[in-house]
């Protein structure tokens, strides 16, 4: 079996035990990142619904995710007992910013093979998704949170230019450790899988 055929078969062959173990870390890293439990670590929620998308099948799980961001947002709001800058009407536009790094990681799912074109495809996935979402998600900030007058387009195009440079470097790093996560798996299945074939 080779390097391409072994991501496909890892990724069909993925049980119940395996979707609960993913999601169960994935949620676990955005609540500790969001909620700032660990000081001086960046928050993993972008990264997290990539991920989500690339190995969680189920459509349910977008929507669990994002009710839990939104409890852990509250949660933090109503701790430090202040008015967050950040929450407001313009908040709902957090869905489809997250929505579309979850698609682009499920298009990753659905293109993806260990390959040098496989890896064009990540960065490629990773930088659209990551650049849809801050559009989003910055863009629905600056037009209808009432924290900004008369924002223009060229204003908001330059604080994306500002902005995206740290998101898409955050991203990008808690992907590079998922993707070396995920190729050591996939090394040691295939080693798994060699050493049971010898074996017959």
């Amino acid at each position: 079996m080779n390097a391409a055929n072994a991501h496909v078969s890892s990724m069909k062959s993925l049980t119940k035990n395996h979707v609960y173990l993913i999601g169960g870390i994935l949620l676990f890293l955005m609540v500790v990142t969001r909620a700032g439990f660990v000081s001086h670590i960046q928050d993993a929620s972008w990264a997290v619904f990539f991920i989500l998308g690339f190995y969680l099948r189920a459509v349910i799980a977008l929507p669990l995710f994002l009710l839990v961001a939104f409890i852990v947002d509250l949660s933090v709001i109503k701790a430090t007992g202040v008015e967050n800058y950040c929450f407001t009407v313009a908040y709902p536009f957090l869905a489809p910013a997250y929505g579309s790094l979850w698609l682009a990681g499920r298009w990753l799912a659905n293109n993806y093979s260990v390959s040098v074109k496989g890896l064009m495809y990540l960065v490629l996935a990773a930088v659209v998704g990551t650049t849809v979402c801050d559009i989003f998600s910055s863009g629905g900030f600056y037009f209808f949170s009432g924290r900004f007058e008369e924002l223009s387009f060229a204003e908001f195009a330059s604080r994306i230019a500002t902005y995206l440079p740290m998101y898409m470097k955050t991203t990008v790093i808690y992907l590079a450790i998922a993707a070396v996560v995920h190729f050591a798996v996939l090394q040691i299945l295939k080693v798994g899988s060699e050493a049971r074939t010898s074996l017959k």
